[in-house]
C-alpha cells in the first residue's frame, strides 16, 4: 500500500544563510513563506553573500517580528543583538542573475554581522523576499535518503539543503516529475516548477558551518550532472514551487497533487 504524502519538516530563517528554525507552521504568501529570508548580506560592492562563503553564517540564528521590526540575533553564547531595524539607503540586490530585490540596508547592523562573517558585510531587509527563483522550495525525504544509498554512506541531514517543505511518502526524485503540476499542502496550492541548482553551501554542516560532506559528489553519484535553461549544468535536487493559494501549513499536513 502506497504511503499518503505529508508534510515531514517545514524550514525557514528570517536573515538567509542563518541557522534554520523548524516551525510547527508557516503562513505562506502569494510571495512565499512569511518572513523566510526576509534579510540578506551583501558585500560592500552590493553584491550577495551566504553561508556558501561564510559557513560561520550558520552558527548564528535570528528571529524577527515584523509588527514591531525587531531582530534579535542569538549567537552560542546568547543574544548578541535585539532591536528595531531603521532602513538606511535604497539598494537593488542582484539575485544570481534571475531576478533584483529592491530594499534598503539595515541601518547600524554592518558592525554585527561583518564581526560574524569576518569580513565587511551589510544587512538588507529585501522587500520581496530572498528566495533564488520560487517562493516556495521542495523536497522529498525519499530523495535524501536515496542519495545517501547510492553513495554506500551514513544518512545525510536533509538540512543541508534549506528547503522550506519537506515531504514524506513520496518515491526518490518525484518531486522531479511534478514540473507544472498543482499540488496542495495543507491549506496552500502551489504549482511545482524546475529544479534546484546546488551549490557548496549543502557540504556545509548544518550546525557547525563546517565543510565536512562532500554532497555534490555524491549527487554527481547518484543522478549525473543535468541542465536546465536557467541555470546550465550543475547538481540538481528539489524543486521550486510558485504559490496559487495562499494559507498555512502545518508539520504533518497531508500533500496531494491537484488534476
Amino acid at each position: 500500500m502506497t504511503q499518503a504524502m505529508a508534510v515531514a519538516r517545514l524550514s525557514t530563517t528570517p536573515v538567509k544563510g542563518l541557522a534554520l528554525h523548524h516551525p510547527p507552521h508557516v503562513d505562506v504568501t502569494v510571495g512565499g513563506v512569511t518572513g523566510d529570508r526576509e534579510f540578506f548580506l551583501v558585500e560592500d560592492s552590493g553584491a550577495l553573500i551566504s553561508c556558501t562563503d561564510i559557513g560561520d553564517l550558520m552558527r548564528v540564528s535570528a528571529e524577527y517580528d515584523a509588527g514591531t521590526r525587531v531582530l534579535t540575533v542569538h549567537g552560542a553564547g546568547g543574544v548578541l543583538r535585539s532591536e528595531a531595524v531603521e532602513p538606511g539607503e535604497a539598494l537593488t540586490t542582484d539575485f544570481y542573475g534571475l531576478r533584483d530585490v529592491p530594499g534598503h540596508v539595515a541601518a547600524g547592523w554592518g558592525d554585527l554581522f561583518s564581526e560574524i562573517a569576518g569580513r565587511s558585510v551589510r544587512l538588507v531587509h529585501g522587500e520581496s523576499g530572498g528566495f533564488d527563483v520560487g517562493g516556495v522550495s521542495l523536497l522529498c525525504t525519499s530523495s535524501t535518503e536515496s542519495l545517501a544509498a547510492r553513495n554506500d554512506a551514513d544518512p545525510v541531514d536533509a538540512r543541508r539543503f534549506r528547503m522550506n517543505v519537506e515531504i514524506s511518502g513520496a518515491a526518490p526524485h518525484d518531486e522531479d516529475t511534478w514540473d507544472g503540476r498543482e499540488l496542495r499542502v495543507g491549506e496552500v496550492v502551489l504549482r511545482a516548477g524546475g529544479p534546484v541548482k546546488r551549490c557548496a553551501a549543502t557540504t556545509r554542516n548544518p550546525d557547525t558551518g563546517v565543510v565536512d560532506l562532500q554532497t555534490l559528489r555524491m549527487i554527481r553519484t547518484a543522478r549525473g550532472r543535468q541542465q536546465t535553461p536557467e541555470w546550465g549544468a550543475g547538481f540538481y535536487f528539489g524543486v521550486y514551487a510558485e504559490v496559487l493559494t495562499p494559507g498555512r501549513v502545518h508539520l504533518e499536513d497531508a500533500v496531494a497533487l491537484l488534476r
